[in-house]
């Protein structure tokens, strides 16, 4: 019997999928990339964007029609909105909040389905009619606290989908409540793992081999804030991780995404400047780069504290990579408004900037105001801005022609005859091979060419 599971949106949400996968196969079920040939079929859903939501949409009309032909059952967990839970109750046999995976065992053996680990030894696997329980596993009375219980949910062994790229899950959930955000209503208040399992699973991957490892959550940098005298904060446990590296003697590089302005102290980059194994990359969420329109936002901080951050960034750690996330066409975004961000984006210089067109999000703040900016107003400053981009990305690449870069090989090209992967900096790489053996290594590359987003070069040997 096989599952099919499709993952959504974020960092965070591929993550969840492989603890998914992990209860899934542990109930004895293999994977497929087939929908056709599947017993179960999940998908581990995004409600930041109405484009996320549209998929799932699309997908469980899909998948419903295809049960006159054969015996499955569906579901959807990951971040969703409370509006969303209540729709999707009428379309998928199970709804259920990341935090609630450890039970899905029970909640498919409610449905009458024979799992392959449930079996004796010899016996045969006999398909049986799928049944609805009597009552439904949530309905839209339901209290649900997304961030209950997460513990049982972190102690699942994920199973990783790459050699040597992993994520690690540090923190869940958010306490800022962005007034354009639906995050604090899918995956609720911020809780902390415990950090002597994120340094073991940190170790672990380490020993493994693995070679870029990124520390997830959806405010990483208050890590540790919500237990205040019972765990460290996130500079410490990236001096943690450091030490670590340093004794391990192995080369690998660690991210951390996102974090928050409001909680981006100097002593994460004095840390970050210290140890080698920590990445020198930075991303670095903006959203606005005017002081009204961050109020709107509910940012909890304004250009001046933003601009302190990227200063000491390159005070501190001079080679460091920055990227951001932008908004374009908030509620109410004046041309002045959206002028400050421009003129943000060409102080800052990022190397990497993820622009994104307003919408509107239910149960969000700003879902109760106008959505007055055209489509087409969003679009003209989504180009503007994502010019901006590509002119400062190509200086700085530009500038690294001649010079010799680390890079992490993660497969092959589309141009035929290449490797790809990326920099420390994250920024993309490529170089002429077909040698296999280079792939889930770190390698070193002399830069020949340049463009916006993207180097090449030749192998260094």
């Amino acid at each position: 019997m096989k599952y099919y599971l499709l993952p959504l949106g974020c960092q965070m949400n591929q993550s969840d999928a492989e603890r998914t996968r992990t209860v899934l196969q542990q109930m004895g079920f293999i994977p497929t990339e087939n929908e056709n040939e599947a017993t179960i079929l999940g998908i581990v859903a995004c409600s930041v964007r109405q484009k996320g939501i549209d998929k799932v949409y699309g997908r469980i009309e899909k998948w419903n029609s295809m049960k006159n032909r054969q015996n499955c059952i569906t579901f959807v967990s990951g971040c969703i909105l409370p509006a969303d839970r209540v729709r999707f109750l009428k379309l998928f046999d199970l709804v259920f909040p990341m935090n609630e995976l450890p039970k899905l065992p029970d909640m498919i053996r409610q449905y009458g389905i024979v799992t392959p680990a449930s079996l004796k030894m010899g016996e045969e696997i006999e398909m049986q009619p799928v049944v609805k329980p009597v009552a439904p596993l949530f309905n839209k009375h339901d209290v649900v606290n997304p961030s209950a219980n997460m513990g049982q949910f972190w102690a699942i062994t994920p199973t990783l989908t790459s050699e040597f790229e992993a994520f690690i899950p540090i923190q869940n959930g958010c306490d800022n409540f962005c007034t354009y955000c639906a995050v604090p209503y899918t995956r609720g208040r911020e809780v902390s793992r415990p950090s002597a399992e994120i340094l073991g699973e940190l170790k672990d991957l380490v020993n493994k081999g693995y070679k870029s490892i990124t520390l997830l959550g959806q405010n990483v940098n208050s890590y540790g804030l919500d237990k205040k005298g019972e765990e460290i904060n996130f500079a410490e446990l990236l001096r943690r991780v450091g030490e670590y590296g340093k004794a391990s003697g192995k080369e690998f590089w660690v991210y951390y995404t996102a974090p928050h302005p409001r909680d981006m102290k100097d002593d994460i980059m004095e840390v970050m400047a210290q140890y080698d194994c920590l990445a020198k990359q930075i991303h670095i969420p903006i959203q606005s780069g005017d002081d009204n329109m961050l109020k709107r936002m509910n940012r909890h901080h304004d250009l001046a504290t933003y601009r302190h951050i990227i200063q000491t960034i390159r005070r501190v750690l001079p080679t460091a990579t920055i990227f951001t996330d932008i908004i374009v066409g908030f509620t109410k975004e004046s041309e002045e408004e959206f002028e400050n961000t421009r003129k943000a984006m060409e102080e800052f210089k990022y190397n990497m900037a993820y622009i994104a067109q307003y919408s509107v999000r239910p149960g969000a703040v700003a879902s109760q105001w106008e959505d007055d900016v055209p489509k087409e107003v969003k679009r003209e400053r989504y180009h503007i801005l994502t010019d901006e981009l590509m002119k400062h990305s190509l200086v700085y690449n530009t500038g690294l022609i001649g010079s010799t870069v680390k890079m992490l090989v993660e497969g092959y090209d589309r141009k035929n005859g290449y490797l790809n992967g990326h920099t420390e900096g994250k920024i993309v790489i490529r170089f002429a091979s077909d040698d296999k053996q280079l792939i889930g290594q770190i390698v070193n590359v002399k830069v020949t060419k340049a463009a916006p987003l993207s180097i090449e070069g030749e192998l260094v040997r």
